[in-house]
């Protein structure tokens, strides 16, 4: 379906052409501000010196035009530089009728030669379970996925497990040491929360012994370098990295536990993966890429055997890409991981990755490194850069047991759903297993939308208490209006019918000239990366529902032309909730 913008453009630049011989002119539109009256603005300010003309001029010429040759305008006024055009109401009801009638309306489904961009989230480590961090990484990258997809992109949904290192031998050794043999099933705990307790037990008994350590006289340094605990955890590194068959078959059983733990976790979160990298597989990657550097002057050598670039030319640093042993650094591994990638998948256009922006200066000298390197697909990297996740109670730390798990805070969700849904009244007539789905879908629904509103590059306070708040800006106010419609067009009987001769009042205006904005906004959010941009337009779309169905009639209207196009409106927002809560991986309760 065509825009009004793009409709008019074309007639404006048929006009600008007969009128002047100009063509190629640039054209700004932009919605009426809010202190003049119309619909849409034409910007005249770029156009006056090109048809030396004065704007009251040009405005009147170009209005009166339009007036008489569009059909969708029905008269216009000039303030200013600015040619203010009002929209008729046949133009916005054949609008809603398109609207209606195109699935997925401001969606573009990606075809056979479509770019494809592969999306990196998630990527924990192994010897953990995924906390509140990991929950906005994963559905920023989820949403950021989808939302590319619906501009027509394929989309290939990736993480690189982290699952290698002296943080997973430290796990190890304390199950070792103090395990006795348990496992996930003998003690009922998810695979990933059972071996982060042991995690947790390590530097506990670590401490313990830095403690005794100083006590016997030693320095702070020296204990905390010398605890035993610490040199056996590097010792059975070494072995790791020697292939001890032993601690690799240790190893492979513990990731496994986790494994299975994180993919009850990536279920419960609607968070879902199209191919998996994993660290051990990887770490050596990208040795044999630096030497080709070297070879071709792109890095350099210093006199102890170790490999750097200079990039200080480009207002950074010089950068370590090889020991002077010949080991490879974590910078290493991601140029070699990058390649490895596009090797795999060598339809793979652009790359997404979404770390948090701790990391802001690693993704810089990433990207200039393979720039450098000459990869044609280097100029298409983007690092979704996000702030981190902060808890009223303060900041997280993983090692001293004080991180919030993913599923415990789930659960916390829909816990409070339920409470606050008890208290408002919305449970009556449910048994407990629609209930427990409705909880659920409305604490996800809440936590999602908490997340997903705040720009990326925002650091947010989390209240888990404020987000499921059934009124303001939260995702179970949008649910619930989802919800209210659907109970509305239940009631209705037969097929609805819209007829173009009916007059439309400005509550109605409102709604579809804000519905006409979301091919725009799906557009702009996938340029910026931002599922923000829909959630805000999700919130301004049930806030102008909600003062509509206050304001105006729905059942009681006039006659049934009036009432038949004021449901089709209702179903009409109604199908953009449902499209663009889908793309910030939000399910819609039929009912609350």
């Amino acid at each position: 379906m065509e825009t009004l913008e793009h409709v008019l453009s074309e007639s404006v630049t048929h006009f600008l052409s007969d009128r002047f011989g100009l063509l190629g002119l640039p054209l700004e539109f932009q919605p009426t501000r809010k202190d003049f009256e119309g619909d849409i603005t034409l910007v005249l300010f770029p156009l006056l010196k090109l048809t030396h003309q004065n704007p009251a001029v040009l405005g009147a010429e170009i209005g009166a035009f339009l007036e008489e040759q569009s059909p969708d305008i029905s008269h216009y006024n000039v303030v200013s530089g600015f040619l203010n055009l009002f929209v008729s109401d046949r133009y916005y009801l054949s609008f809603l009728e398109g609207f209606l009638k195109t699935e997925d309306y401001g969606h573009t489904a990606p075809v056979g030669d479509s770019p494809t961009i592969m999306v990196e989230f998630s990527s924990p480590n192994t010897n953990k379970p995924l906390h509140l961090g990991h929950i906005r990484n994963n559905l920023l990258g989820h949403s950021v996925s989808k939302i590319l997809e619906a501009n027509g992109n394929h989309v290939i949904k990736t993480q690189i497990i982290n699952d290698r290192g002296i943080h997973i031998c430290k796990s190890m050794l304390a199950w070792q040491h103090f395990g006795q043999g348990e496992t996930p099933e003998s003690t009922s705990l998810k695979g990933d929360q059972f071996v982060g307790k042991y995690y947790v037990l390590f530097e506990i008994k670590y401490r313990e012994q830095v403690v005794g350590l100083v006590a016997g006289g030693k320095s702070q340094e020296e204990a905390e370098k010398n605890a035993p605990l610490l040199v056996e955890a590097q010792q059975m590194l070494r072995q790791w990295e020697n292939n001890y068959p032993e601690i690799r078959k240790l190893w492979s059983q513990m990731n496994q536990w986790v494994y299975k733990g994180f993919e009850a976790t990536y279920k419960s979160m609607g968070v879902d993966f199209d191919s998996y990298y994993y660290e051990s597989e990887t770490y050596l990657l990208g040795k044999s890429i630096i030497e080709e550097g070297l070879n071709k002057g792109v890095f350099f050598r210093k006199e102890d055997g170790s490999v750097w670039i200079d990039l200080r030319d480009e207002g950074l640093d010089e950068k370590l890409l090889l020991r002077s042993d010949g080991t490879a650094v974590y910078m290493t591994q991601d140029i070699g991981t990058a390649n490895q990638r596009v090797v795999d998948h060598p339809q793979v256009k652009g790359m997404v990755y979404t770390v948090g922006n701790e990391q802001d200066y690693h993704f810089k000298v990433l990207f200039l490194i393979l720039q450098k390197l000459g990869y044609s697909w280097a100029d298409s990297l983007f690092h979704l850069s996000y702030g981190m996740v902060d808890l009223p109670s303060g900041k997280m730390k993983s090692r001293e047991g004080t991180v919030v798990d993913a599923d415990d805070l789930i659960e916390q969700m829909k816990n409070t759903a339920g409470s606050i849904a008890a208290e408002h009244g919305k449970i009556e007539g449910l048994d407990e297993e629609q209930r427990n789905v409705l909880f659920q879908k409305i604490g996800l629904g809440a936590l999602k939308y908490f997340i997903l509103k705040v720009d990326p590059k925002k650091r947010i306070l989390f209240d888990p208490e404020a987000s499921v708040d059934f009124n303001g800006n939260t995702g179970p106010f949008i649910q619930y209006t989802y919800a209210r419609i659907q109970s509305l067009i239940r009631k209705v009987e037969g097929e609805l019918e819209l007829h173009l001769d009916v007059s439309l009042v400005d509550k109605e205006k409102e709604i579809l000239k804000h519905l006409s904005s979301y091919t725009e906004v799906v557009k702009t959010s996938g340029e910026q990366y931002s599922p923000a941009l829909v959630a805000n337009y999700l919130y301004d779309l049930v806030k102008l529902f909600n003062s509509f169905y206050q304001n105006v009639s729905v059942f009681g209207a006039r006659d049934q032309k009036l009432q038949s196009l004021r449901l089709m409106l209702c179903q009409a927002v109604a199908n953009n909730i449902e499209s663009a809560t889908s793309l910030l991986g939000i399910d819609l309760p039929d009912s609350m």
